[in-house]
């Protein structure tokens, strides 16, 4: 496998399908020869779950790095902030013996979410529904509208902790903005100032302390000879430029951005692992061209579903399972600049008779080779399979290639092909262990 760099390496892990693709496990394994990991997107609408020695442990905003003693965990600037739930995580976590406050750095220009951003995000999921125009599939946790007052130069931000009398003025600058939006528009309920500033002040207290230059730090880590890892959240299918808009999340969840989003140069970025399901998931709404039916016993969709304990991690909702389609991973793979593949899930596989695998799809009669930009078009688009032999044997908790059923590498060995990308790992299961390496990538 290769003698591990002693040089500084960066290592960005991203999703390439529509999230849920197992980053937390990947993560949480790197991290043995990483000194630092960071988010630098998304907010606690991500969930990570990891397993260690049987035991499991869902993270939503705290890097997967904490549970390695010792690693520094990093939230960069394009993370938004709920401090009520950042607090609450970190007590879940002390409560079980893991030390978070003296090694977590928050990036003093993360916006913040605040109670209005949920309301208004709820509300607004809710009168898309009664119109008829269909919900987006939001998970109600206020980021989509905390990154729209970012955008707008009117977030208030983890800096303004700081400084309490600015912190009031811009609150109530904001609340009379959006109670408008809530009472006026939505229909809904306006919040008051007093309960909202009051929580914020008091998080303050506790969130002080962690607050950081984290650009720079990660500029100091670096030229120190730590190995970093850039910890994406959802999947590069749901980036708010490249994904199936506007079935997106808020953010830009592609390998480029851990760039913008944590305050380092692009240069210091050096490998990029795309984290792969050996099918296909998705939550919420949005097209889904290999999608299949879930809720029918002893079909390929039922197995996904129940094999692969199929549900969200933030929201607990059913995700929709299909075939992998690696028209669309063919996409990813280019906007992502991939260095290299982790196939997770391999296991849910074992036992089917065949596996099927989308090349392409037939778009208004033509075929097109690579998934389509506009969401109207993917929703028509027909996928076009091609069949490999399944497989009897179990690849549960293997960790060598050559001891995958000879059918297994070859459906590997063939998404590889079509991709243009190499298979660098795959995950047998769910614990750190479950994993066979053919590259690491953190071998110079």
């Amino acid at each position: 496998m290769g003698k591990v760099s002693k040089a500084g390496r960066n290592v960005v892990v991203v999703g390439t399908q529509w999230g849920d693709e197992g980053k937390g496990k990947v993560v949480d394994w790197l991290t043995e020869h990483a000194q630092g990991v960071v988010r630098f997107q998304g907010g606690h609408n991500a969930g990570h779950t990891l397993v260690i020695k049987g035991v499991k442990t869902a993270l939503q905003l705290i890097p997967s790095g904490v549970m390695r003693e010792g690693v520094a965990c990093y939230i960069g600037n394009g993370v938004v902030v709920d401090p009520a739930h950042l607090l609450g995580e970190i007590e879940k976590l002390e409560k079980i013996g893991i030390d978070v406050r003296s090694r977590l750095f928050v990036s003093e220009s993360c916006a913040l979410i605040l109670p209005f951003h949920v309301e208004l995000d709820r509300a607004r999921e809710a009168r898309r529904e009664a119109s008829g125009a269909g919900k987006i599939g939001t998970t109600g946790k206020g980021i989509g509208p905390a990154y729209e007052d970012k955008v707008a130069r009117r977030a208030l931000r983890v800096q303004d902790l700081k400084h309490p009398r600015r912190f009031e003025i811009k609150l109530r600058e904001l609340l009379e903005l959006h109670n408008f939006a809530l009472a006026g528009y939505l229909k809904g309920q306006p919040l008051e100032f007093r309960p909202i500033f009051d929580q914020a002040m008091q998080a303050a207290e506790q969130i002080t302390p962690m607050m950081a230059d984290v650009g720079y730090r990660l500029h100091q880590a670096h030229r120190a000879g730590a190995n970093l890892l850039f910890e994406g959240a959802q999947g590069a299918l749901l980036d708010i430029d490249h994904g199936t808009y506007p079935f997106v999340t808020s953010s830009n969840c592609v390998a480029g951005n851990a760039a913008a989003g944590s305050g380092v140069g692009p240069d210091q970025l050096h490998y990029m692992l795309g984290i792969t399901k050996a099918y296909a998931t998705r939550v919420g709404g949005g097209p889904f061209p290999t999608e299949l039916p879930i809720d029918v016993p002893g079909t390929v969709g039922y197995q996904l579903s129940t094999v692969g304990q199929e549900r969200g991690t933030v929201t607990g909702r059913p995700r929709r399972c299909g075939w992998l389609d690696a028209a669309a991973l063919k996409r990813s793979i280019i906007i992502n600049g991939i260095s290299g593949l982790c196939i997770t899930k391999l296991d849910v596989l074992d036992g089917l008779d065949e596996v099927l695998m989308c090349t392409g799809y037939e778009l208004n009669g033509r075929r097109v080779e690579i998934l389509p930009l506009d969401p109207d078009d993917i929703a028509a688009c027909k996928p076009v399979y091609e069949r490999v032999g399944g497989w009897r044997e179990s690849t549960a908790g293997l960790t060598q290639w050559d001891a995958l059923p000879a059918n297994a590498r070859r459906y590997l060995e063939r998404v590889q092909e079509f991709i243009g990308a190499p298979i660098d790992m795959v995950s047998t299961g769910p614990d750190r262990e479950h994993t066979i390496v053919l590259r690491h990538p953190y071998v110079a």
